[in-house]
């Protein structure tokens, strides 16, 4: 699995990268030749060792898998490019395959198989609105600011509004991250939403623990946010375990805080995680594995969870692990291929750090790849640099151009509520006019005088 996996330098770092690009290829035709089943009798990390494989091998659908069975990896990766593997037959699979089944497959396709395939899977999600439709691309509105000012805060988040981002989530990431801050962040999103009636939900990207007691204090919590990995070494580095985010989605259904759609059912998706490849190296837990394909073995915990967002941020982790703009590329559309065949509403950051070899021509490039993938969400960035994070990722005109050059629109509720406020025409088309931010002043100058 190692050898086979294109270059990248988390794996040179870790000692598990092909030498040269010849024993990579014997690496690939090996991995090519692997019957499916076996990755079904053989762990790359121990059973008895790790939780989440554990969480593989107990939760594996083999009904739903048996349609594939007597395939190898490289006789899947056809069926993947066939007119047989369409959606409904790749929703039906999606129980039935392991992260170590789809990071192979990955290991032997091209940009274009990797993009072709995840195309065909749709995943969709609810809590206030609906994300995931065809023709459909929902950005994650992330209006950080350096000191949490909350006039700072408001001024990015109608920015982005006006912009038609936010439909996903809108997520903050605190700079002090305790609990009254949290509180006092999550109030603050709770009342723009609930003024201007925004169907949209809101997150603080604070640890699970924090969440956990402000759900308790009375916070208006609307998702659950938590960073998780792919083993369970690995995921105790970041504080956590599955019982511990069991709870925390147990806590949050309990609020009954998303929306009573048209079929009586309500919004039901309450978590959104965040993965990316390298996180299980850095806390020397990769168990001798490469990054992908422990970055896939994550996709199995948000799974298990049934989240309504799932975040690559493929590039922030830095050049250690993604050296360069090339790597970042293909380790997004696998990353998304991989989360999407095992059934996750997948988004991505399409980012970098300032000290990486890449720049925005090749974010572009990403994105627009991804987007003809069938993405469900990207971020959207004042600017496209996050001047707290200090990274680079996408604009709110970034996801107008990717909606504009390929015909995408937001989310289905949130483009009528867009409609609705005079911020879009039929059509799509923005009307940017003063007139229409200085219909969002009186929010600003409360939270200036709160």
């Amino acid at each position: 699995m190692a050898r086979a996996t294109p270059a990248r330098s988390g794996d040179r770092l870790a000692g598990v990268a092909a030498a040269d690009s010849q024993e990579r290829v014997a690496a690939q035709l090996a991995l090519a030749e692997l019957p499916l089943a076996h990755f079904l009798n053989e762990s790359v990390v121990p059973y008895e060792n790790d939780e989440v494989t554990r969480l593989i091998v107990d939760t594996h659908d083999a009904a739903a898998f048996a349609p594939v069975a007597h395939l190898t990896v490289g006789d899947f990766r056809d069926w993947l490019l066939g007119d047989a593997a369409d959606t409904a037959a790749l929703r039906a699979l999606a129980p039935g395959l392991t992260p170590e089944m789809v990071a192979a497959v990955s290991k032997l396709c091209r940009l274009q198989d990797l993009a072709l395939i995840a195309s065909k899977c749709r995943v969709v999600t609810r809590f206030r609105d609906t994300i995931g439709l065809p023709g459909r691309l929902s950005t994650r509105l992330q209006p950080n600011h350096p000191t949490d000012d909350l006039a700072g805060i408001a001024a990015s988040l109608i920015d982005g509004l006006l912009m038609g981002s936010g439909d996903a989530v809108i997520g903050i990431n605190p700079v002090t991250d305790n609990v009254p801050q949290v509180m006092r962040l999550l109030g603050m999103l709770d009342e723009v939403i609930g003024h201007y009636g925004i169907p949209t939900q809101s997150c603080v990207l604070t640890h699970v623990t924090n969440t956990l007691q402000a759900i308790e204090r009375g916070a208006p919590v609307d998702l659950v946010f938590q960073s998780i990995a792919g083993t369970e070494a690995a995921n105790r580095s970041f504080g956590i375990d599955l019982a511990l985010l069991a709870e925390a989605r147990a806590a949050a259904l309990s609020l009954q805080r998303g929306a009573l759609f048209e079929d009586g059912q309500r919004g039901q998706h309450v978590m959104y995680f965040e993965t990316g490849q390298g996180s299980a190296l850095s806390a020397n837990a990769n168990h001798g594995c490469d990054q992908q394909t422990i970055e896939a073995r994550a996709y199995a915990v948000a799974r298990h969870f049934q989240p309504l967002l799932v975040n690559t941020v493929v590039g922030f982790i830095g050049p250690e692990y993604l050296y360069d703009g090339k790597q970042i590329l293909r380790a997004g559309l696998e990353d998304h291929f991989c989360g999407k065949l095992l059934g996750l509403p997948m988004g991505c950051d399409v980012c970098y750090t300032n000290h990486a070899e890449a720049d925005s021509d090749d974010m572009d490039a990403l994105l627009t790849l991804l987007c003809t993938a069938g993405v469900n969400f990207i971020m959207g960035v004042p600017g496209a640099d996050d001047i707290m994070l200090n990274y680079q990722s996408t604009s709110f005109h970034d996801a107008l151009a990717m909606r504009q050059l390929l015909g995408l629109k937001p989310a289905l509720e949130f483009e009528t509520w867009l409609l609705r406020m005079g911020i879009s025409e039929a059509g799509g088309a923005l009307r940017l006019a003063p007139a229409l931010a200085a219909a969002f002043v009186p929010a600003i100058r409360r939270l200036e005088g709160s």
